[in-house]
């Protein structure tokens, strides 16, 4: 059985299909054109799939979803634009606490006060702050990952494209963790992340393939001082340590069970054609991927049209505010 199908069932695919209807004859389709990717407008809907749009179709041998991972100034960017480039995938680099803004409307930056009162700087000024800034800008963070990789999924469905995204929200814990071991948020902030977390990753398929950039502490503290932020400069030594740890001790094992991993040292990851042919070898024989087939992608699709709708509306609202 699908995982989809396995996950929603009957009751709860009718839920969706019946929201998704409902949303239709309420005329409210024209403002799900604010699409989650800006790449794209609206078009999937039951119409299509009763007339023969399957995304299985469009599939070829690199339709999967590739995260590159690691520390702070570990090069995950660079090798992400690489893999991309080699493979004929989409690459799509790191959600910031902007993401939402740079994907939606003409691009402009809205103030701090659209984008969950946080910031980085304030963060790396201040991580112990006492107003729960630190918190606020984790799960901030957390949720444009979210939007980030459903933007990355509906595109691989909906072009058959491959995606290779730089984090993504399966390994954002790493910070809260590290935050926590360093005394910036209190324990209640991270099982309410849990709980969200919980609620909200479930609804996806994990990616096919982790790729993780080992780079020792030393060697990324040197690297902020070069060419970080003046900010980023004043990052612990201990931080990036707990980063590193929750990356290998949790993470790591944990991605191991549904996705296949590459793991390489910063100059191992320089040779991109080695690393392109360590891709080809890959089996990619586990994972709920194997699982679905066109009508748990339906779902899936289906799942993204409601989400759109809702996230249109909610776009309006922001924007009016800022008005």
């Amino acid at each position: 059985m699908s995982l989809w199908r396995a996950r929603l069932g009957p009751a709860a695919a009718a839920t969706v299909t019946s929201a998704a209807r409902g949303r239709l004859r309420s005329a409210v389709l024209p403002a799900a054109s604010v699409h989650i990717s800006s790449q794209r407008p609206l078009q999937y809907g039951w119409l299509a799939y009763m007339l023969g749009e399957r995304a299985s179709k469009k599939f070829s041998e690199y339709s999967k979803i590739f995260t590159v991972d690691g520390n702070l100034s570990s090069g995950k960017g660079k090798l992400a634009q690489h893999i991309a480039d080699k493979l004929g995938m989409k690459y799509f680099p790191e959600a910031d606490i902007h993401y939402q803004d740079r994907i939606a409307g003409d691009g402009t930056l809205l103030d701090e006060r659209f984008n969950g009162f946080c910031n980085l700087e304030r963060f790396y000024n201040d991580p112990k702050c006492a107003d729960g800034h630190s918190y606020r800008l984790q799960a901030w963070l957390f949720g444009n990952r979210i939007l980030q990789y459903s933007d990355a999924l509906e595109h691989l469905l909906t072009t058959g494209q491959g995606v290779v995204l730089e984090r993504s929200p399966y390994s954002d814990f790493v910070f809260l963790d590290a935050m926590f071991k360093q005394g910036y948020i209190h324990k209640r902030c991270v099982d309410h992340y849990k709980e969200i977390k919980e609620i909200s990753i479930c609804e996806f398929l994990p990616p096919h393939l982790v790729i993780y950039l080992d780079v020792p502490v030393p060697d990324v503290q040197k690297r902020l001082q070069e060419k970080g932020e003046p900010y980023e400069k004043k990052v612990s030594a201990s931080y990036l340590q707990n980063i590193e740890d929750a990356y290998k001790k949790t993470f790591i094992p944990e991605m191991s069970e549904t996705s296949e991993i590459l793991h390489y040292t910063a100059s191992e990851a320089e040779d991109v054609e080695k690393v392109i042919e360590d891709i080809e070898y890959l089996k990619f024989d586990k994972g709920p991927w194997l699982e679905q087939d066109d009508v748990s992608f339906h779902h899936l699709r289906l799942f993204f049209l409601v989400a759109i709708i809702r996230k249109a509306t909610m776009l309006k609202l922001v924007t009016n505010g800022s008005g």
